[in-house]
């Protein structure tokens, strides 16, 4: 089998903030409140006629721009997203067309805040079976569509934003994806999710009028949940990939919230220094924040070539996940 590597990475967030001041009069709610229990001040929120492929295209074309290759090039595209544009056709459809990757396949991925992580496991597997030479792994969220702007516990957490990142082969033969662990745990499905909109409760004037069309969550279980398995799924992906945790240069955790990474940040022997902690502009984009998370530590400093990084996410689901790169771009 042959390497994997990533080799570009874009970014879009919609101009639009969302402060905490700004909830403040939306719902009974303060700064000082959700500070302590979120580390979140604003959050960016796309428009009202701007959905998830608008943000997901902008992103793919600024990977594809620092790549400096033509979109008819990537061979498969990966949309990880729980706010499609609609249920079908794919958003990763849309995207396709939209960038011109004529000659590419590619489906939507759904694991929640996990999706970015399950995303980029499958295109590492896609290019090291030697299938594929050019694969485009998009995170992708309006999560500002699914929230009840009436429910302060929700509320407060998420924005919009999208990251894209290309995977492609390893020139030299050895691989810059060391690693990998994703697990389920559907016993969890009931402490975060959206109930109606699908099969099993699908839209009417009484899904819509008990607002059931937004992110229902349980926020302690969730967060005890979170905290053990991110811990796990690192300590097991560095297990199985013979590196001990004072190797990772750098962790970037999906962004829930800071007391999550932070707890189990400090569970693995990860210090702070090594931590990307981004929430406190952006919120929880969902399955967005780690490329996102990415490129703010690019552009501090903290994240060069050659470095060991570690991306770790658990979501709804439950869905949990660890990837364990050395950072090629």
């Amino acid at each position: 089998m042959q390497g994997a590597q990533i080799t570009a990475l874009g970014t879009y967030t919609p101009p639009g903030l969302l402060t905490n001041e700004d909830l403040e009069k939306l719902v009974e709610t303060t700064n000082e409140w959700i500070l302590e229990r979120t580390g979140i001040s604003t959050r960016h929120i796309a428009a009202p006629d701007v959905a998830t492929s608008d943000l997901a295209v902008e992103a793919a074309m600024a990977a594809l721009q620092q790549r400096g290759v033509a979109a008819d090039t990537v061979e498969a595209i990966i949309v990880c997203t729980v706010t499609p544009d609609m249920m079908f056709p794919a958003t990763a459809c849309l995207v396709q067309n939209r960038i011109g990757a004529k000659g590419a396949w590619g489906f939507d991925l759904i694991a929640a805040c996990s999706g970015f992580v399950y995303g980029l496991t499958t295109a590492a597997h896609l290019v090291m079976s030697g299938s594929h030479k050019r694969v485009l792994v998009i995170g992708a969220d309006t999560m500002s569509r699914i929230i009840d702007y009436k429910d302060r516990t929700t509320c407060v957490l998420f924005g919009d934003g999208a990251g894209a990142m290309l995977v492609e082969p390893c020139e030299n033969g050895s691989s810059a994806f060391l690693g990998f662990h994703n697990e389920v745990d559907g016993s969890g499905g009931e402490y975060l999710k959206m109930p109606a909109g699908g099969s099993r409760m699908p839209a009417s004037a009484e899904t819509v009028e008990q607002r059931l069309h937004y992110v229902k969550q349980d926020g302690q279980q969730v967060f005890k949940y979170a905290v053990k398995k991110m811990e796990e799924s690192c300590r097991k992906v560095l297990e199985k990939s013979g590196v001990k945790a004072d190797d990772v240069k750098l962790m970037i955790p999906h962004q829930a919230n800071r007391r999550i990474i932070t707890a189990a940040a400090e569970r693995l022997g990860i210090g702070c220094e090594k931590l990307v902690i981004n929430i406190d502009k952006l919120g929880n984009t969902t399955a967005a924040t780690i490329p996102l998370a990415t490129a703010d530590a690019i552009a501090e400093g903290k994240l060069q070539k050659g470095d060991l990084v570690l991306f770790a996410a658990v979501g709804a689901g439950f869905t949990v996940g660890a990837n364990l790169w050395r950072w090629s771009c």
